[in-house]
């Protein structure tokens, strides 16, 4: 079977972007950042203080219907970084231990990095990586808690992606090994053992890594990084920045300086602290004399956890107890991550590009984060060929915001189960939330399923598990907090939707062009999306 990510890339340079006129990019993402933990989305349910993504709101655009394509981290990532849905691709053979995680994609897939190193511009990724890398080991065998070499390079990083810069976290902040990377190497001595307040996971650490600095020790890098390239980026040579930031995602952990800062306690805090971290980068492009020719995308990788909140241990459902201090992290949404609601999947998305960005504007349309490559290539003027199969551009929305939708549909994804849109209506295949309920997040698989073939009163097909009462439909022009399972009262708009799934499925890709091939079968695909079977 073909593999179109393992052939050279093929773009070609359009004609409508000369050089001189091509923007500096800078792609902020913060880590479980929830819609309404941000003032300029959650309005007078948001308790926190966001001037920096409020500042982008005011003097940007910001996108209401933007959502990640999972509402946990690696496949919302993935799909981020690539342009194409997660479960396309081949589950890696091997795997380690939370940051142990191996790489995610072959070396040579194509990515946002390469895409715009090929373009000409110097690229940087600064932040969690969480994609996987290959470390060195004693031992020759997988990498582990006991067996990494510090002192040798990474085998495979980001620097293997397509960026020419990287300082990065392997994976989320309470996920061993705690430490940084930069171009490859270990920084530091990784000789002690730390574990910090969520979970407590003690692995190996370097020896001065503190959770509370990590966000500074971001902003240093990226501050850093904005000023090597300044000077190019005025002659002609621009820069693209990807800052995945670590926060508000558990460690619960602001640092000394923001720790009381805000009105809703440690939570907020962090949060505010997130937020201060976004605006010393957009500070850092003021400063270096390049905010006027730098397009600026701040997002989230997907809804705020249930776990997180003003309890520095994971506890399950603690975020609703922000919401009697009137902080509603999920905004007007239903759910949180790891569900396939709105709350675990809606995300803000804010853009600042002057000149071409309307001031204040707001679009309405829907988008996806996995149309991050096709965007950035249609800005630079390239071709993207069969790369990217499942992002479309949506700079026509960043020029007029009242334009045509761009997208369709968009194919999402819980731990457990896909959730598609398609224009205002949503369609889960599943009756539960997607998520095995460890963290509070209803309803709970083993009731949901339970209540379900009670109700359908028999043994059910395969068929039978693609429509009610085993899936559930919403419309969300009429009920925005998912309230209203539609799926027995309109079962041709399920029946619609589930053919649609199948059609992307089978043609390896959701925008027009030839058929491509999945990773992985077509029969397996919905195993590799993790779906009803793991119930």
């Amino acid at each position: 079977m073909k593999r179109i990510f393992l052939v050279p890339l093929a773009f070609s340079l359009g004609a409508g972007a000369p050089a001189a006129a091509r923007p500096n990019i800078v792609y902020m993402m913060a880590d479980d950042l929830g819609i309404g933990d941000v003032k300029c989305y959650g309005g007078d349910r948001c308790q926190t203080a966001t001037p920096a993504l409020d500042s982008l709101a005011r003097d940007g655009m910001l996108f209401s219907d933007a959502h990640a394509v999972a509402s946990v981290c690696v496949p919302s990532r993935i799909a981020i970084m690539t342009g194409r849905y997660a479960w396309r691709f081949k589950p890696p053979a091997e795997n380690g231990p939370w940051g142990f995680l191996n790489p995610r994609l072959e070396t040579d897939a194509f990515t946002v990095g390469r895409m715009l190193q090929q373009a000409g511009y110097r690229t940087g990724y600064v932040g969690k990586w969480h994609l996987g890398t290959l470390m060195a080991t004693k031992d020759g065998k997988n990498q582990g808690l006991e067996n990494v070499a510090y002192d040798r390079p990474l085998k495979i990083g980001p620097n293997d992606y397509g960026f020419d810069y990287s300082f990065i976290l392997p994976g989320s902040l309470d996920m061993y090994p705690y430490a940084f990377a930069r171009n490859g190497r270990f920084v530091g001595n990784v000789t002690a053992r730390k574990g910090w307040s969520a979970f407590n996971r003690v692995g190996p650490a370097e020896e001065s890594f503190e959770d509370y600095a990590v966000l500074d020790t971001f902003a240093g890098e990226a501050d850093a990084f904005i000023a090597r390239n300044a000077a190019q980026a005025k002659d002609g040579k621009p820069f693209f920045l990807y800052l995945a930031l670590t926060a508000p995602h558990t460690p619960t952990s602001p640092s000394p300086q923001f720790e009381g800062k805000s009105k809703i306690g440690l939570y907020g805090d962090f949060v505010e602290e997130t937020d201060d971290t976004m605006g010393r980068v957009l500070r850092a492009l003021e400063k270096n004399g390049l905010a006027e020719n730098t397009l600026v995308l701040a997002t989230s990788d997907h809804g705020a956890a249930s776990y997180a909140g003003n309890i520095r241990k994971a506890t399950a459902g603690q975020i609703r107890d922000l919401e009697k201090l009137g902080h509603y992290s999920r905004g007007i949404y239903r759910g949180y991550k790891f569900t396939v609601y709105e709350g675990g999947l809606r995300v803000p998305l804010l853009a600042r590009w002057p000149g071409k960005v309307k001031a204040g504007s707001r679009c309405d349309r829907l988008v996806g984060l996995n149309d991050l490559a096709a965007t950035l290539a249609a800005i630079v003027g390239l071709e993207l060929g069969d790369n990217a199969p499942d992002s479309i551009s949506f700079l026509p929305l960043l020029e007029d915001p009242a334009a045509d939708p761009t997208r369709g549909s968009l194919v999402m994804q819980s731990p457990l189960a896909f959730a598609v849109r398609q224009g205002k209506w949503k369609l889960a295949l599943t009756p539960s939330s997607g998520s095995r309920g460890m963290w509070g997040t209803k309803p709970v698989p083993e009731q949901a399923w339970g209540d379900a073939l009670r109700a359908f009163g028999g043994t059910p097909a395969a068929a039978d598990l693609r429509r009610a009462p085993f899936v559930q439909l919403f419309d969300l022009e009429a009920d925005i907090g998912e309230t209203q399972n539609l799926a027995a009262a309109r079962p041709e708009i399920a029946a619609r939707i589930v053919a649609l799934l199948d059609e992307q499925i089978a043609r390896g890709r959701s925008t027009p062009g030839a058929k491509l091939s999945n990773d992985v079968p077509e029969v397996a695909v919905h195993r590799n999306a993790r779906l009803w079977l793991e119930r």
